[in-house]
C-alpha cells in the first residue's frame, strides 16, 4: 500500500559485525503528518532482508542492492 505524500530518496546504512551496506531507499512525507518522513512496509522489509543477508555474508546479493563495505581486522 502506497502512502500518499512527497517521496524523497535517502541512503541508509545497515551495519553488521563484518559489513556495512549503503542502500538507497524511498521515504514518504505523509500529507496528514508532515513532521518527519517515514518508511512504507515494503522498505522496512527490504531493510530487514539486507541485514539478514549481511549477517550471512551474502555479498553477491548485497552488491546487487547497494554498496558493500567490509571490516578489516586491525594489525
Amino acid at each position: 500500500m502506497k502512502i500518499p505524500g512527497q517521496r524523497i530518496k535517502r541512503t541508509r546504512l545497515i551495519q553488521t559485525e563484518k559489513y556495512v551496506v549503503a542502500i538507497e531507499v524511498e521515504m514518504v512525507v505523509p500529507i496528514d503528518d508532515t513532521d518527519e518522513p517515514c518508511y512504507e512496509s515494503e522498505t522496512v522489509q527490504l531493510l530487514r532482508e539486507v541485514k539478514e543477508h549481511a549477517e550471512r555474508g551474502d555479498v553477491a546479493w548485497l552488491a546487487q542492492r547497494g554498496k558493500v563495505y567490509a571490516a578489516v581486522d586491525a594489525a
